[in-house]
């Protein structure tokens, strides 16, 4: 009976525990939601200077709408497996495709790596699109983003048919013999180019919220468990007093 109650306590322990941290999540997604929210519906600031990107914070800084001026390297872009995205709804039908990420000179020099936008399957060569491929420089309005991380199965990147399965501006940079780029990159939302593709567009805060049904699954089953014990724990004991006044008589 003692060690039985000390396996259900422990196990109803931990999903009481179970519940709390889905509720401790459940803050955080809100709180998250609530300062991208804020970030990607305030007016594009202009691009941090390259001084200052060292000092850029991921946490702070990620999702800041901006704006500049550069000019494309068309020749140099690089085509990234699209596999959705919680933040671009207008694609959520779009099927399978790509990200064009393409290198934007600044006039100081510095070069900062531009998501341009989505191309289907199908698109991948320029040639297919050429009316997209903006030579003049043009004024970019985007979201600055910081690089995927690369887990256990992500796939190796293909630098050789330009084929990457990770947002990673350095990645790209230096199969591209770039130089040294901004430690982000750029999401951009316009401005659209000619033909419609690559397809850019503005990021939309679309992220999940479950944590309360799954903390109240947890508390549930905790609940469960205490009752379950409890039924088990009286029957046991009187079963226990049956058997002590039966022998008791004899």
């Amino acid at each position: 009976m003692a060690r039985s109650r000390r396996a259900c306590g422990l196990a109803f322990a931990v999903l009481i525990g179970l519940g709390v941290w889905q509720l401790q999540r459940k803050a955080w997604k809100e709180g998250l939601i609530a300062s991208l929210t804020v970030r990607l519906v305030a007016a594009p600031q202009a691009l941090p200077p390259a001084g200052d990107w060292p000092s850029l914070n991921q946490d702070k800084d990620e999702y800041r709408r901006v704006a500049f001026t550069a000019q494309f390297a068309n020749d140099k872009e690089a085509l990234v497996f699209a596999t959705g995205t919680a933040f671009r709804p207008d694609l959520a039908n779009a099927g399978p495709g790509y990200w064009v990420f393409t290198p934007a000179r600044l006039a100081d020099g510095t070069t900062v790596i531009v998501n341009r936008g989505f191309v289907p399957d199908g698109k991948q060569d320029p040639k297919t699109r050429s009316e997209g491929e903006t030579a003049a420089p043009v004024t970019i309005v985007g979201a600055m983003r910081w690089p995927d991380t690369r887990h256990w199965f992500t796939p190796g990147d293909d630098s050789a048919r330009n084929l990457w399965f990770v947002r990673d501006p350095a990645a790209i940079a230096a199969a591209k013999g770039l130089g040294a780029v901004a430690p982000f990159y750029v999401e951009q939302e316009s401005p659209m180019p000619p033909g419609g593709l690559p397809q850019p567009g503005r990021l939309v805060v679309s992220l999940p919220d479950n944590h309360l049904q799954y903390a109240l699954t947890w508390f549930g089953l905790a609940g469960v468990l205490a009752g379950v014990f409890v039924s088990w724990a009286v029957t046991s004991s009187r079963r226990h007093g049956d058997e002590e006044a039966g022998e008791a008589g004899c």
